[in-house]
This record gives C-alpha cells, sequence and structure tokens, in this order.
C-alpha cells in the first residue's frame, strides 16, 4: 500500500429521523418497531455512502444500532443483570465520573453535566447471575445493515465497535461471582461471542475502553499501583476474549474520555502504554491530536510497536468545532511516520464525534468537513512519505 489509510474511531452524528424515533424508545414510551428498524437500515446505507464519498478507507455504521452510549448499550445483550433503580423519573445523568478533574474544577462541571444530553434512571447495574451473551440479534442486525450498506460504495474496508471488559465492569456491583476476576472474566467471555461473530461476518471488530483511562483519574495518582492492579486484571480478561481471533481483523481504542472538559488528571500514556501492546490486535487507535495528550507521540521514539501491527494516531480532535488544516492533519501524520514507519500508520480521529444517540461533540456538517479535513491531510502526507 503507497498510501496512507484512513479511518475514524465509529461513533457518528445521529440524523435526526433516527434520533426522533430513538427518544421514546429510549424513554420506555411507544415506538413503531418496524418504522425504527426500517429508520435505522435507510440511515446506516447513507452514513456509510457520506464516509466512501469523503475518501474515508475503513468506515463503520457510525454506531446507529446502538442504545444510550457506545458502553451501556451492551446491558441490553447481557443476562445475569438486575437494574436497581433508586429514581421514578428519567433524568439527566452526569457524564463525567468523580475524580481529580471534578475536584480541582467543581464549578466547571457543575455546569458541565447538565449540557450532555445523557439521560437516564438513576440506579446501577447489579450482577445477580450467570453472565452471558443474549445481544445475538441486534448484533446480527447491525452486521447485515453494515454489510448491506458497503455494496457498491468504494470504501476498502468496514468495522463495528464494541465495548471492552473493562468499560463494561469499571466497578464491581456483583451479587453472583465470588471474586473480581471471576466476575470480569465472565463478563469477558460473554463479550467474546460478540467480538468473534463481527469478524466471522468478514468486518473487522473495534474494541472500545475509554475506562481503562478514566478509572486513573478516578482513583487519584495516589493510588497508582491500586489503579495498576485493577487494569492489568481487565487487560488480562480482553486477552482472554480476543483468543482466536485474527489479530489483523482487530483494533483496539483507548481514548481518556470523550467530553471537553480539562483533563488534568489523565493517566499518562507512559505508564498504560505496556498494557495497551499487550492486547494482541492488528492496530491501536490513540488520541494524538488532544492537546492534554499530543506530545505523547515521542513514547514511540523509546517503545518498539510489535511487528505486524499499526498505529491509528487520532489526528482529528472530536471535541472542538474547529476544522483541522489539512497541511497540520499531514504534520501529525508524518512525524509519527518518520519514527514508526509509513507502512505502520492508519490515519484515524481521536474519539467518536457522538457518544450515544442524543450525545453530540461537534456540530454534524463540520463533522463531515473534519473527515475531509483528514481526508486531505493523509494525501498530503502520502505524496511525502511514499
Amino acid at each position: 500500500m503507497s498510501k496512507i489509510l484512513t479511518t475514524h474511531v465509529g461513533s457518528l452524528v445521529r440524523p435526526t429521523e433516527l434520533v426522533d424515533i430513538l427518544r421514546p424508545k429510549e424513554y420506555g414510551e411507544a415506538y413503531d418497531e418496524g418504522a425504527y428498524q426500517d429508520t435505522l437500515r435507510k440511515c446506516v446505507a447513507e452514513v456509510v455512502r457520506q464516509q466512501a464519498e469523503c475518501g474515508i478507507d475503513i468506515v463503520s455504521d457510525g454506531e446507529f444500532g446502538k442504545s444510550e452510549s457506545w458502553s451501556r448499550y451492551i446491558r441490553e445483550r447481557l443476562d445475569g443483570f438486575e437494574w436497581r433503580s433508586t429514581a421514578t423519573t428519567p433524568q439527566s445523568r452526569d457524564v463525567v465520573p468523580s475524580g481529580t478533574d471534578k475536584r480541582l474544577f467543581p464549578e466547571f462541571y457543575e455546569e458541565y453535566g447538565q449540557t450532555q444530553g445523557f439521560v437516564g434512571m438513576a440506579g446501577d447495574w447489579v450482577c445477580i447471575g450467570p453472565v452471558r451473551y443474549t445481544g445475538h440479534k441486534p448484533l446480527q442486525r447491525d452486521i447485515e445493515n453494515l454489510k448491506a450498506a458497503m455494496v457498491g460504495v468504494g470504501a476498502l474496508d468496514a468495522f463495528l465497535p464494541v465495548v471492552a471488559p473493562a468499560s463494561v465492569a469499571p466497578s464491581r456491583e456483583d451479587e453472583f461471582y465470588s471474586s473480581e476476576e471471576e466476575y470480569v472474566f465472565a463478563i469477558a467471555e460473554a463479550l467474546a461471542e460478540e467480538y468473534r461473530a463481527i469478524v466471522d461476518a468478514g468486518l473487522m471488530v473495534q474494541i472500545d475502553d475509554a475506562h481503562l483511562t478514566v478509572m486513573y483519574d478516578r482513583m487519584g495518582p495516589e493510588r497508582r499501583d491500586e489503579f495498576r492492579a485493577w487494569a492489568e486484571l481487565r487487560t488480562e480478561a480482553l486477552v482472554h476474549a480476543l483468543r482466536g481471533i485474527p489479530p489483523e481483523r482487530t483494533r483496539y481504542h483507548v481514548c481518556w474520555g470523550s467530553w471537553n472538559a480539562p483533563h488534568v488528571g489523565d493517566v499518562p500514556i507512559t505508564e498504560i502504554i505496556d498494557l495497551i501492546l499487550r492486547v494482541p490486535v492488528g492496530g491501536y487507535a490513540i488520541e494524538q491530536a488532544n492537546p492534554r495528550h499530543e506530545h505523547e507521540w515521542r513514547v514511540w521514539e523509546e517503545v518498539t510497536l510489535p511487528e505486524g501491527r499499526s498505529l491509528i494516531p487520532g489526528v482529528i480532535s472530536h471535541v472542538t468545532n474547529v476544522v483541522e488544516h489539512p497541511e497540520l492533519v499531514a504534520e501529525r501524520i508524518t512525524r509519527l511516520a518518520k519514527v514508526i514507519g509509513p507502512e505502520n500508520v492508519v490515519a484515524g480521529t481521536d474519539c467518536g464525534f457522538a457518544q450515544g444517540p442524543f450525545v453530540r461533540r461537534v456540530h454534524p456538517s463540520i463533522m463531515w468537513a473534519k473527515l475531509r479535513a483528514l481526508v486531505e491531510g493523509a494525501e498530503l502526507a502520502s505524496r511525502r512519505l511514499f
């Protein structure tokens, strides 16, 4: 391949017609299931076409088939959990967990939390029985919608994003298993069914894992050893879930949380890079446009990328409505390519442009402008590198 391929992290802003039909569904109100399925199918076909027209090589379904959020969708696909509500009506839900950032900027977060669009019932999901995967029907629907949308559009490949064990079970709310290890590995075993089904269908699977980093901020740097043990257990669970799946059909996405906020409590990549590389996937999607972490591309001057694997650096930010100049995108690509080799770089975005049906980080018109800038920057970098 004599060009820098382009992709993104998966989640795209949902179109109005899909949001309108999802809202009563998410609130537990009456809705037309047939109309929902038809709308979803049409919206996936359209968003895949738009990605291909922008020049994106490796596309997704925009995560349009997911409910509520990038991670909480899985609760509808797992058996063994019980929802215990502490409220009687849906309410705004805080998107950012407590931690260093919120202790340092309480006034900001008091205002910010009410603007993000996450709505749900207050309460907890508690494990009360054996965890089993039961999401075969919605997963098959998502696979079929994406594969149908790929016909004739000219994209090189397609992927479905799914959640990692750490982001399903950041905290242990468990009344069934005898240990945290047993609980986390049971979740990993269930998730493995989703991972394998996607790859067996001929698509790529991307595992999303924001909580791997977010837990560091929740615990605070003074509990670094505790965080390390927490993260190592969940990394090994993910390795277990990926066994037998061809690495070249897998990607691992790690970010520091999608919210556009200070992020001063974030874990440095140097403290987790060994855990990230322990995951046996073909590509690692890691933020590089985030102003809190852009300088960390230099970690690759000291750390060796395993042979046969690639990096998918975020060269476009999802948290600002400023559209990156293609020259800046090319610069971000080329400086990394000169360290690890251009054949090992796939240009991507930092995170998703939407974190669920009702939460978006940029206006959709700007999202498409950013993706076009990504493609233009990759073309500039390709001419210089190849």
